[in-house]
Protein backbone atom coordinates (compact mmCIF):
# COMPACT_ATOMS: atom_id res chain seq x y z
CA UNK A 1 0.00 0.00 0.00
CA UNK A 2 2.64 2.35 1.40
CA UNK A 3 6.18 2.60 -0.60
CA UNK A 4 9.46 1.77 1.67
CA UNK A 5 11.88 3.88 2.98
CA UNK A 6 14.49 4.05 5.48
CA UNK A 7 11.38 4.95 8.16
CA UNK A 8 9.67 1.85 7.36
CA UNK A 9 12.21 -0.60 7.25
CA UNK A 10 13.75 0.42 10.91
CA UNK A 11 9.97 -0.40 12.25
CA UNK A 12 9.25 -2.91 10.02
CA UNK A 13 12.79 -4.68 11.20
CA UNK A 14 11.26 -5.53 14.92
CA UNK A 15 8.20 -7.25 14.53
CA UNK A 16 5.29 -6.78 17.13
CA UNK A 17 2.61 -9.30 17.94
CA UNK A 18 -0.24 -8.46 18.33
CA UNK A 19 -2.92 -9.98 20.67
CA UNK A 20 -6.79 -10.41 19.48
CA UNK A 21 -8.39 -10.97 22.38
CA UNK A 22 -8.99 -7.63 22.88
CA UNK A 23 -12.55 -6.26 23.40
CA UNK A 24 -12.18 -4.12 20.14
CA UNK A 25 -12.04 -7.38 18.12
CA UNK A 26 -14.97 -8.66 19.68
CA UNK A 27 -17.04 -5.31 19.46
CA UNK A 28 -16.26 -4.88 15.58
CA UNK A 29 -17.04 -8.29 15.00
CA UNK A 30 -19.65 -9.29 17.16
CA UNK A 31 -21.89 -10.37 14.45
CA UNK A 32 -19.37 -12.62 12.68
CA UNK A 33 -19.91 -16.34 13.69
CA UNK A 34 -16.37 -18.09 15.30
CA UNK A 35 -14.44 -19.74 12.23
CA UNK A 36 -15.25 -23.42 13.80
CA UNK A 37 -18.89 -23.23 12.92
CA UNK A 38 -18.44 -21.04 9.58
CA UNK A 39 -19.15 -23.96 7.05
CA UNK A 40 -16.45 -23.97 4.16
CA UNK A 41 -18.01 -22.56 1.12
CA UNK A 42 -16.19 -22.22 -2.12
CA UNK A 43 -13.62 -19.53 -2.87
CA UNK A 44 -13.93 -16.27 -3.90
CA UNK A 45 -11.82 -13.63 -5.04
CA UNK A 46 -11.12 -10.57 -3.00
CA UNK A 47 -10.63 -6.82 -4.29
CA UNK A 48 -6.38 -6.45 -4.39
CA UNK A 49 -8.18 -2.52 -3.22
CA UNK A 50 -9.48 -4.01 -0.26
CA UNK A 51 -6.39 -6.22 0.58
CA UNK A 52 -4.37 -2.84 0.25
CA UNK A 53 -6.52 -0.80 2.50
CA UNK A 54 -6.35 -2.97 5.29
CA UNK A 55 -2.68 -3.19 4.90
CA UNK A 56 -0.65 -1.47 7.43
CA UNK A 57 2.16 0.40 5.91
CA UNK A 58 4.65 -0.36 8.72
CA UNK A 59 4.74 -4.06 9.09
CA UNK A 60 2.91 -4.53 5.79
CA UNK A 61 0.32 -7.22 8.21
CA UNK A 62 -3.46 -7.15 8.22
CA UNK A 63 -4.87 -4.51 10.33
CA UNK A 64 -7.58 -5.49 13.24
CA UNK A 65 -9.22 -3.17 15.29
CA UNK A 66 -8.69 -0.54 16.38
CA UNK A 67 -7.67 0.76 13.74
CA UNK A 68 -6.05 4.27 13.37
CA UNK A 69 -5.57 7.05 11.54
CA UNK A 70 -3.90 10.51 11.29
CA UNK A 71 -6.27 13.63 10.89
CA UNK A 72 -5.33 13.37 6.91
CA UNK A 73 -7.01 9.64 6.84
CA UNK A 74 -3.88 7.50 6.94
CA UNK A 75 -4.26 4.69 8.53
CA UNK A 76 -2.00 2.26 11.35
CA UNK A 77 -2.68 -1.15 12.94
CA UNK A 78 -2.83 -0.36 16.58
CA UNK A 79 0.52 -2.59 17.40
CA UNK A 80 2.40 0.00 15.44
CA UNK A 81 0.83 3.34 16.38
CA UNK A 82 3.20 3.02 20.15
CA UNK A 83 6.37 2.35 17.83
CA UNK A 84 5.97 5.48 15.43
CA UNK A 85 5.59 7.74 18.77
CA UNK A 86 2.21 8.79 17.96
CA UNK A 87 3.49 10.19 14.73
CA UNK A 88 1.52 9.29 11.14
CA UNK A 89 4.53 7.61 9.45
CA UNK A 90 3.00 8.63 6.03
CA UNK A 91 2.48 12.48 6.87
CA UNK A 92 3.75 13.16 10.00
CA UNK A 93 0.74 14.24 11.82
CA UNK A 94 -0.02 13.29 14.94
CA UNK A 95 -2.06 10.77 15.09
CA UNK A 96 -3.95 10.96 18.16
CA UNK A 97 -7.11 8.36 19.21
CA UNK A 98 -9.11 8.48 15.98
CA UNK A 99 -10.16 5.19 14.84
CA UNK A 100 -10.99 4.67 11.49
CA UNK A 101 -14.53 2.86 12.23
CA UNK A 102 -15.48 2.97 8.69
CA UNK A 103 -12.76 0.96 7.66
CA UNK A 104 -13.69 -1.43 10.58
CA UNK A 105 -16.85 -2.21 9.41
CA UNK A 106 -15.66 -2.82 5.81
CA UNK A 107 -13.45 -5.39 7.86
CA UNK A 108 -16.03 -7.46 9.71
CA UNK A 109 -18.10 -7.42 6.63
CA UNK A 110 -15.44 -9.36 4.85
CA UNK A 111 -14.54 -13.30 4.07
CA UNK A 112 -11.10 -14.60 3.23
CA UNK A 113 -9.69 -18.08 1.68
CA UNK A 114 -7.15 -19.09 4.33
CA UNK A 115 -3.63 -18.77 3.74
CA UNK A 116 -3.15 -21.79 3.41
CA UNK A 117 -5.07 -22.68 0.82
CA UNK A 118 -2.06 -24.18 -1.76
CA UNK A 119 -1.65 -26.76 1.08
CA UNK A 120 -5.07 -27.63 0.03
CA UNK A 121 -7.53 -25.42 2.55
CA UNK A 122 -10.33 -24.73 0.45
CA UNK A 123 -12.30 -22.80 3.25
CA UNK A 124 -13.62 -19.19 3.48
CA UNK A 125 -13.64 -17.06 6.86
CA UNK A 126 -14.90 -14.30 8.40
CA UNK A 127 -12.07 -11.50 8.50
CA UNK A 128 -11.80 -11.52 11.99
CA UNK A 129 -11.81 -15.07 12.34
CA UNK A 130 -9.27 -16.01 9.78
CA UNK A 131 -6.31 -15.43 11.94
CA UNK A 132 -7.30 -17.97 14.81
CA UNK A 133 -8.48 -20.45 11.77
CA UNK A 134 -5.03 -20.14 10.42
CA UNK A 135 -3.76 -21.03 14.33
CA UNK A 136 -5.48 -24.13 13.96
CA UNK A 137 -5.60 -24.94 10.37
CA UNK A 138 -4.92 -28.88 9.53
CA UNK A 139 -3.38 -27.93 6.33
CA UNK A 140 -0.81 -25.75 8.33
CA UNK A 141 3.39 -26.81 6.71
CA UNK A 142 4.72 -28.79 9.93
CA UNK A 143 8.09 -27.44 11.07
CA UNK A 144 11.41 -30.26 10.19
CA UNK A 145 11.41 -32.75 13.23
CA UNK A 146 15.27 -33.13 12.98
CA UNK A 147 16.32 -32.07 16.84
CA UNK A 148 20.19 -32.03 15.60
CA UNK A 149 20.22 -28.58 14.41
CA UNK A 150 18.17 -25.27 13.95
CA UNK A 151 16.23 -26.73 11.22
CA UNK A 152 14.13 -23.86 9.47
CA UNK A 153 12.42 -26.24 6.87
CA UNK A 154 8.48 -26.82 6.82
CA UNK A 155 6.38 -28.37 4.51
CA UNK A 156 3.79 -30.93 3.79
CA UNK A 157 4.69 -34.65 5.46
CA UNK A 158 5.84 -35.75 1.73
CA UNK A 159 8.47 -32.90 1.56
CA UNK A 160 9.68 -33.51 5.31
CA UNK A 161 10.09 -37.24 4.70
CA UNK A 162 12.27 -36.57 1.54
CA UNK A 163 14.06 -33.38 3.46
CA UNK A 164 15.11 -35.69 6.63
CA UNK A 165 16.13 -38.11 3.59
CA UNK A 166 17.95 -36.38 1.63
CA UNK A 167 19.06 -33.36 3.98
CA UNK A 168 19.21 -34.93 7.17
CA UNK A 169 20.79 -37.81 6.40
CA UNK A 170 18.16 -40.05 8.37
CA UNK A 171 17.42 -43.65 8.66
CA UNK A 172 14.58 -44.69 7.04
CA UNK A 173 12.74 -47.91 7.98
CA UNK A 174 9.86 -49.94 6.64
CA UNK A 175 8.04 -51.75 9.63
CA UNK A 176 5.90 -51.44 12.67
CA UNK A 177 8.70 -53.39 15.33
CA UNK A 178 12.43 -51.75 15.73
CA UNK A 179 15.72 -53.17 17.54
CA UNK A 180 18.57 -50.31 17.57
CA UNK A 181 21.80 -50.11 19.27
CA UNK A 182 23.18 -47.19 20.77
CA UNK A 183 26.68 -46.69 20.98
CA UNK A 184 28.56 -44.04 22.72
CA UNK A 185 32.04 -44.37 24.02
CA UNK A 186 32.58 -41.47 26.96
CA UNK A 187 28.66 -41.98 28.05
CA UNK A 188 30.18 -38.64 30.81
CA UNK A 189 30.00 -36.55 28.58
CA UNK A 190 26.36 -35.42 27.88
CA UNK A 191 26.15 -31.57 27.29
CA UNK A 192 22.41 -32.06 25.91
CA UNK A 193 23.71 -33.83 22.62
CA UNK A 194 20.42 -34.96 20.86
CA UNK A 195 21.95 -38.51 19.58
CA UNK A 196 19.82 -40.46 17.09
CA UNK A 197 16.70 -39.65 14.68
CA UNK A 198 14.78 -42.79 12.91
CA UNK A 199 12.23 -42.42 10.45
CA UNK A 200 9.98 -45.88 10.23
CA UNK A 201 6.98 -46.06 7.62
CA UNK A 202 3.92 -48.20 8.93
CA UNK A 203 0.36 -48.55 8.63
CA UNK A 204 0.64 -45.96 5.52
CA UNK A 205 2.14 -43.30 8.23
CA UNK A 206 5.36 -42.36 9.28
CA UNK A 207 6.96 -42.45 13.05
CA UNK A 208 10.07 -40.52 14.41
CA UNK A 209 11.96 -42.42 16.69
CA UNK A 210 14.19 -39.97 19.00
CA UNK A 211 17.15 -41.42 21.57
CA UNK A 212 19.31 -38.95 23.28
CA UNK A 213 21.61 -37.78 26.35
CA UNK A 214 20.63 -34.49 28.24
CA UNK A 215 20.62 -32.50 31.97
CA UNK A 216 17.76 -33.36 33.90
CA UNK A 217 19.12 -31.27 36.70
CA UNK A 218 22.94 -32.22 37.74
CA UNK A 219 22.46 -35.56 36.63
CA UNK A 220 22.67 -36.85 33.23
CA UNK A 221 19.97 -39.05 31.69
CA UNK A 222 19.03 -41.00 28.28
CA UNK A 223 15.34 -40.47 26.49
CA UNK A 224 14.01 -42.44 23.99
CA UNK A 225 10.19 -41.10 22.70
CA UNK A 226 8.06 -41.56 19.46
CA UNK A 227 6.67 -38.91 17.76
CA UNK A 228 3.88 -39.17 14.89
CA UNK A 229 3.91 -37.32 11.10
CA UNK A 230 0.63 -35.84 11.32
CA UNK A 231 -2.04 -33.93 13.47
CA UNK A 232 -2.37 -35.11 17.23
CA UNK A 233 -6.01 -36.37 16.54
CA UNK A 234 -4.58 -38.79 14.16
CA UNK A 235 -1.66 -39.88 16.49
CA UNK A 236 -3.76 -41.26 19.45
CA UNK A 237 -5.02 -43.39 17.04
CA UNK A 238 -1.62 -45.31 17.47
CA UNK A 239 0.58 -46.81 20.22
CA UNK A 240 4.09 -47.90 20.82
CA UNK A 241 6.10 -49.81 23.33
CA UNK A 242 9.87 -49.13 24.22
CA UNK A 243 12.21 -51.72 25.99
CA UNK A 244 15.86 -51.58 26.92
CA UNK A 245 17.49 -53.69 29.47
CA UNK A 246 20.41 -56.60 30.26
CA UNK A 247 21.52 -58.82 33.00
CA UNK A 248 18.07 -59.86 33.76
CA UNK A 249 16.72 -56.61 34.39
CA UNK A 250 14.54 -54.65 31.82
CA UNK A 251 12.59 -51.18 31.52
CA UNK A 252 9.82 -50.48 29.65
CA UNK A 253 7.72 -47.79 28.69
CA UNK A 254 4.41 -47.72 26.65
CA UNK A 255 2.46 -44.17 25.52
CA UNK A 256 1.14 -42.71 22.77
CA UNK A 257 3.47 -41.17 19.84
CA UNK A 258 3.41 -37.30 20.32
CA UNK A 259 2.58 -35.24 17.38
CA UNK A 260 5.41 -33.51 15.52
CA UNK A 261 2.97 -30.28 16.15
CA UNK A 262 4.77 -30.58 19.52
CA UNK A 263 8.43 -29.42 19.33
CA UNK A 264 11.45 -32.37 20.29
CA UNK A 265 12.12 -29.87 23.06
CA UNK A 266 8.68 -29.86 24.53
CA UNK A 267 8.19 -33.79 23.86
CA UNK A 268 11.49 -34.02 25.75
CA UNK A 269 10.91 -31.62 28.61
CA UNK A 270 8.05 -33.03 29.14
CA UNK A 271 9.58 -36.23 30.13
CA UNK A 272 6.83 -38.33 27.71
CA UNK A 273 9.35 -41.29 27.09
CA UNK A 274 11.47 -43.78 28.57
CA UNK A 275 13.86 -42.64 30.73
CA UNK A 276 17.42 -43.80 32.00
CA UNK A 277 19.34 -42.44 34.25
CA UNK A 278 23.40 -42.90 33.51
CA UNK A 279 23.85 -45.55 35.98
CA UNK A 280 21.30 -47.89 34.93
CA UNK A 281 21.82 -47.42 31.51
CA UNK A 282 25.70 -48.21 32.15
CA UNK A 283 24.54 -51.42 33.81
CA UNK A 284 22.70 -52.35 31.12
CA UNK A 285 25.95 -51.78 29.08
CA UNK A 286 27.87 -54.24 31.13
CA UNK A 287 31.64 -54.55 30.68
CA UNK A 288 33.66 -51.77 32.39
CA UNK A 289 30.62 -49.26 32.40
CA UNK A 290 33.59 -46.76 30.67
CA UNK A 291 31.28 -47.70 27.07
CA UNK A 292 27.17 -46.80 26.31
CA UNK A 293 26.19 -50.04 24.82
CA UNK A 294 22.13 -50.11 24.38
CA UNK A 295 19.78 -52.07 22.78
CA UNK A 296 16.26 -50.23 22.25
CA UNK A 297 13.45 -52.46 21.05
CA UNK A 298 9.53 -51.31 20.36
CA UNK A 299 6.69 -51.53 18.26
CA UNK A 300 4.03 -49.39 16.86
CA UNK A 301 0.40 -50.77 16.80
CA UNK A 302 -2.97 -49.27 15.34
CA UNK A 303 -5.75 -49.12 17.78
CA UNK A 304 -8.95 -50.72 17.26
Amino acid sequence: MASGGPYFDDIRSKPEIIDLSNDDVVEAGSHVKDSSEHSAKPNAAVSSSVHELLECPVCLNAMFPPIHQCSNGHTLCSGCKPRVHNRCPTCRHELGNIRCLALEKVAASLELPCKYQSFGCIGIYPYFNKLKHESQCVFRPYNCPYAGSECTATGDIPFLVTHLKDDHKVDMHNGCSFNHRYVKSNPHEVENATWMLTVFSCFGQYFCLHFEAFQLGMAPVYIAFLRFMGDDVEAKNYSYSLEVGANGRKMCWQGVPRSIRDSHRKVRDSFDGLIIQRSMALFFSGGDKKELKLRVTGRIWKEQ
